[in-house]
């Protein structure tokens, strides 16, 4: 499926804790890709940071939590219509949870708890990167998006679905399905049964479920 309003994000970035129960499908994820090169005819958009967001969603076998993380900033390149390449910032210490009311301990601790060395370790790293590879509709006419995810000192080629909206001439709405990411995949150890063992129902599941609404403009 091709469409003159192909332009892109992503940012990922995730949050932990996936168990039980349904959950999204994991992104495919392998070793990172090289960045596709720039042309002549490029058109770039800018990521509105107010209008953009992650939602991330995680469990474990005593409970679950949400929330988001803020999009820093991004780039969309296209050429002809097509996706060509982006860099997009995911604001590590912008985590908000949103299961636990603002004004109760809980929030500021669980909060605390995952920008923390044990999950993300804002304070070394507080950016994340999503870096586009690659654009394409596969098989089922499902547009795929690729990209180099960093999470801390790990990069992770990444793929999954998404969907193009116009908003007018000048601004895109890029929304993806949700889909997981392993955390275990970019060494994030924190009560993951991928590097502990004996860790009865204490553990912390290692698929991360997001979704991403960005909004970009000309």
């Amino acid at each position: 499926m091709k469409t003159n309003f192909l332009r892109i994000f992503t940012l990922i970035t995730f949050i932990a804790f996936t168990s039980c129960g349904d959950k999204a499908k994991e992104a495919d994820t392998k070793q990172a890709e090289d960045v596709a090169g720039s042309k002549s005819d490029i058109v770039t958009y800018k990521v509105d940071t107010d209008k953009s967001v992650i939602e991330w969603k995680g469990f474990k076998p005593t409970g679950s939590h949400n929330g988001t993380i803020a999009i820093k900033g991004g780039k969309i390149s296209t050429s002809k219509g097509i996706v060509k390449g982006g860099k997009f910032v995911i604001e590590m210490n912008g985590i908000i949870v949103k299961d636990i009311p603002v004004e109760e301990e809980g929030n500021a601790k669980l909060k605390s708890h995952l920008e923390s060395a044990d999950f993300f370790d804002v304070q070394t790293y507080p950016n994340s990167m999503f870096v586009i590879t690659g654009f394409k509709t596969n098989n089922e006419s499902v547009m795929m998006l690729s990209g180099n995810l960093t999470l801390k000192e790990t990069t992770k080629n990444i793929s999954f679905p998404i969907k193009i909206k116009s908003i007018d001439d000048n601004s895109i709405m890029i929304l993806s399905d949700s889909f997981t990411i392993d955390r275990s995949k970019w060494n994030i150890k924190h009560g993951s049964k991928s590097f502990f063992d004996n860790l009865g129902d204490q553990f912390i599941n290692d698929e991360i479920e997001l979704k991403i609404t960005l909004v970009a403009t000309k």
